[in-house]
């Protein structure tokens, strides 16, 4: 794995994850772990709740039983001032950018910056153009709005927003959604130039197999309410489930040489 080494530290440990809607349960009893140094990829069919327990680790989705321990702090449980302090530490690209539309990107990559920090303008605008520049966007992309920008230039936008507070842990909710096939392989060779350079780890939930393929070092399916898996690519393969199966050894996996 790379980045982790040979005892891999958790940085984020979940255990008995159960969230539902009325009578309909999303995840049951789930249990996750993060460590630090990796990217994991984080899939599984449409509706198994993938976005669903990105949201319920970073405590914007209530759960029904469980815990969830982000950088050696019971997260879930914590007190206003101790969880304000670990998301200092967290950054988030949500799908499509979430970009506030009436703001320009600088503006956009600013919104951290003045929720928990304390800058002068000056500063802030230096900081926020390093970050744009830093996720591949040309200089003159701060000034623009978002309406302005092709659905990459949104994704590189929105995931300099989350690396505003040089954050240790990104949470990527589909990033490659939406990207032509080069556009998606450049996002994923940022992220892990980005994951190799700053000391990231990535919790990426993604549809994408060339993602899977390229930048995780391990990968968690999610189905039947759980975690079917948690794994290498090699033991994904090597796992006799039929959707795992169908998934990583189907026709389109073949085409991508697995």
């Amino acid at each position: 794995m790379r980045g982790a080494g040979k005892n891999p530290e958790e940085v984020i440990r979940g255990r008995g994850i159960t969230v539902g809607f009325g009578d309909r349960l999303i995840l049951d009893n789930l249990d996750i772990d993060v460590y630090r140094g990796e990217i994991l990829g984080v899939v599984g069919a449409s509706g198994t709740g993938k976005s669903v327990l990105l949201r319920t680790i970073l405590g914007l989705q209530p759960m029904r039983a469980g815990e969830v321990e982000v950088l050696g702090v019971p997260y879930s449980d914590a007190a206003p001032a101790a969880r304000s302090a670990v998301d200092r530490r967290l950054g988030v690209l949500f799908q499509h950018g979430a970009l506030f539309s009436s703001l320009t990107v600088l503006q956009n990559v600013q919104v951290p910056m003045r929720e928990h920090l304390r800058l002068s303008p000056r500063l802030m605008d230096e900081l926020a153009r390093l970050k744009i520049e830093l996720v591949g966007l040309a200089p003159d992309a701060a000034d623009k709005m978002p309406s302005e920008l092709s659905g990459g230039m949104i994704k590189r936008a929105g995931l300099a927003r989350a690396l505003a507070l040089d954050p240790d842990i990104v949470f990527l909710d589909e990033p490659t959604s939406g990207l032509d096939p080069i556009g998606a392989a450049d996002f994923d060779a940022l992220i892990e130039t980005l994951r190799d350079t700053l000391g990231l780890t990535v919790f990426m939930v993604t549809h994408d197999l060339d993602s899977l393929y390229t930048a995780c070092d391990r990968i968690a399916v999610l189905g039947d309410r759980r975690v079917l898996i948690e794994g290498t690519m090699g033991d994904m393969m090597a796992f006799n489930h039929p959707w795992v199966q169908q998934y990583f050894r189907g026709t389109r996996a073949r085409r991508l040489g697995a």
